[in-house]
């Protein structure tokens, strides 16, 4: 299993959405890291994104992961971005291996 960072980014264009989203989100993550598949998620202080972090076996299967979260289906997520990760220092790098 391989650690991917996933940033959403928000546009002001899409905050109604993101309010009717939210909750559904929410739960979708919960279920995400009771499976271990999400490890950490949360938005950032500004408000313009959230940075997720998953646990996949290739970035394809971090892609198919993304377009089932509500806030992605529901146009909560107006950009982004999927990046590989190797944690190596603190309590994510026992994922790696």
């Amino acid at each position: 299993m391989s650690i991917f960072a996933v940033e959403y980014i928000y546009g002001p264009e899409a905050e109604a959405a993101r309010v009717e989203h939210r909750p559904q989100h929410r739960e979708w993550l919960a279920a995400q890291a009771e499976a271990d598949v999400v490890l950490a998620s949360g938005p950032y202080g500004d408000g313009a994104g959230a940075l997720l972090i998953f646990r996949a076996e290739n970035q394809g299967a971090v892609q198919d992961l993304v377009a089932q979260d509500p806030m992605t289906i529901g146009g909560g997520v107006t950009g982004l971005k999927i990046s590989a990760w190797n944690p190596v220092i603190g309590k994510l790098s026992s994922y790696v291996g």
